[in-house]
């Protein structure tokens, strides 16, 4: 059975004076569903509205569309996508200030950092990646049997699905390479805030991105994603979540031999030694909280020098102290709240059963009086390197602490759980750096936080994912490498057993 193709766009869901489709965008246009889910807002829990839960039906069309485009839109050169992406680019800064206020609302996001930070990340996303691409013509490799011509050819379909704390940054940060790459993309949002990917479609269809260049599939997990990852017309797979699911994500799509990129989160390390500049260091770990903790790279586990433990903590308690909690439509916030009610719980259970356990609090650890998603930011000390709160990912307000006296009891806290994707490390420079080229993750930034460029990897190790995103990485695998070879001297066949 086919979707039901839209000729009149279905009643908006009207947020804070935006207006915003609830349907699905598939093969350039607007699909309804039969079936709906809730979306609410974390500040309050109030229902902002009711979009298209995505059926069987609605991911064999997206998967359908995709594949028809992507016999002109992989045909075309570099040079010939990158206006289309340009203008993608630029129809999202036309929507910056919607896209701000949308994002705070549906994913709790801060306001300021919409503002100062992800859609003009997000506008980037898409235009760095088109103009990296020119550089992806023929490369040669001269040896001395043959010329090699190396072409990064389109690989295909992209299904890219993204989580709830970063719905817009992550989705543009995936979507820029893969387009530009010449692939065509079915994006499936978060079900706790799908949104913001509804106006993304907006922003593309007004650039004129060809019918099933992009295609925006709501739904769960569990139902939409899993028929999209486990079609067998698919080529490539990129997923930001949780471990379980990317195991079972992994599952349906190595049934078809499928590549995955999967960026699974951290139990990141922040170390600091007995040499580094404490206040800044403070101040830096006090940026951990926002977002309510709510950030996959954040360096949750304080590993502080013993001897300098004291005045470190005493330095983060007035930073901490200073951090406003509330609303994230205003400015001035730096703590917003817990994305949803489940989401809440979870944070508390982990908090409860550390402190059960024989842990401390040295601060928070309960609700906020702001309000119900609101947690205190919250420091638990006296763990074991063995405690759940330690070793699993919290996702929410709560860092831990744990102290050590050399440089080798650091680098082995550092390295002791299942995970490794970031770190931040504090300390005299040549010491901070030779701690840190121990430590296995896939990043760590010394004497700083939050460094994002384009040009260079991110991902993880261990179970915080598989591969790398940004620059070239992110090409060698939206694309399928092919080496074209020229031998330089007449090829005669022959075997060598005559």
């Amino acid at each position: 059975m086919k979707p039901e193709r839209q000729t009149t766009a279905s009643a908006p869901v009207e947020v804070d004076g935006i207006a915003v489709s609830p349907d699905h965008y598939i093969d350039g246009a607007r699909v309804a569903s039969t079936e709906t889910f809730e979306v609410f807002r974390p500040i309050d829990q109030q229902v902002l509205g009711r979009v298209a839960e995505g059926l069987d039906e609605h991911a064999e069309a997206a998967v359908t569309a995709a594949q028809r485009a992507f016999a002109d839109w992989g045909a075309m050169k570099a040079a010939e996508r990158k206006p289309y992406l340009d203008r993608f680019a630029a129809e999202i800064g036309q929507r910056a200030d919607a896209f701000c206020r949308l994002e705070s609302n549906d994913a709790g996001v801060l306001l300021s950092r919409m503002r100062h930070g992800v859609v003009p990340r997000a506008m980037l996303n898409i235009s760095w990646f088109a103009e990296h691409a020119l550089g992806l013509q023929d490369r040669a490799i001269d040896t001395e049997q043959a010329h090699h011509r190396v072409r990064h050819d389109p690989a295909g379909i992209a299904v890219i699905i993204t989580p709830w704390n970063a719905p817009l940054m992550l989705s543009t940060w995936k979507l820029g390479p893969a387009l530009a790459a010449g692939d065509t993309c079915i994006l499936k949002p978060p079900e706790w805030a799908p949104l913001t990917c509804s106006l993304l479609a907006d922003a593309a269809d007004a650039a004129g991105l060809p019918p099933g260049v992009l295609n925006v599939v709501q739904g769960t997990g569990a139902r939409t994603g899993a028929k999209l990852v486990a079609d067998p017309r698919i080529s490539r797979v990129s997923f930001t979540g949780s471990v379980p699911t990317a195991r079972r994500i992994a599952q349906a799509a190595g049934a078809n031999l499928v590549p995955c990129s999967l960026e699974l989160g951290g139990k990141s390390p922040f170390l600091v030694l007995d040499d580094a500049e404490l206040d800044n260091a403070a101040a830096t770990a006090a940026l951990m909280y926002r977002n309510a903790g709510q950030v996959c790279l954040a360096g949750t586990r304080l590993l502080v020098h013993q001897r300098v433990v004291e005045p470190f903590i005493a330095a983060l308690r007035d930073h901490v102290d200073r951090l406003v909690v509330g609303d994230p439509r205003h400015e001035a916030t730096e703590v917003g709240p817990i994305i949803h009610p489940r989401q809440v719980e979870r944070v508390q259970g982990f908090v409860d059963r550390a402190v059960a356990g024989g842990a401390r609090l040295m601060w928070g650890g309960s609700r906020h009086a702001y309000g119900a998603q609101y947690f205190q930011p919250t420091l638990v000390a006296g763990v074991r390197q063995s405690d759940e709160i330690v070793q699993n990912e919290v996702f929410g307000p709560v860092l831990t602490l744990q102290t050590f006296a050399t440089d080798d009891e650091a680098v082995a806290l550092a390295n002791g759980t299942d995970y490794g994707l970031g770190g931040v490390c504090y300390g005299e420079m040549a010491h901070a750096t030779a701690v840190a080229d121990r430590v296995r993750t896939g990043f760590i930034w010394i004497n700083s936080f939050g460094i994002r460029d384009l040009a260079a990897p991110f991902g993880g190790i261990k179970r915080s994912g598989i591969g790398r995103e940004g620059g070239d990485w992110s090409f060698e695998f939206f694309c399928d490498v092919k080496d074209i070879v020229v031998p330089k001297k007449p090829f005669r066949a022959s075997f060598s057993h005559r």
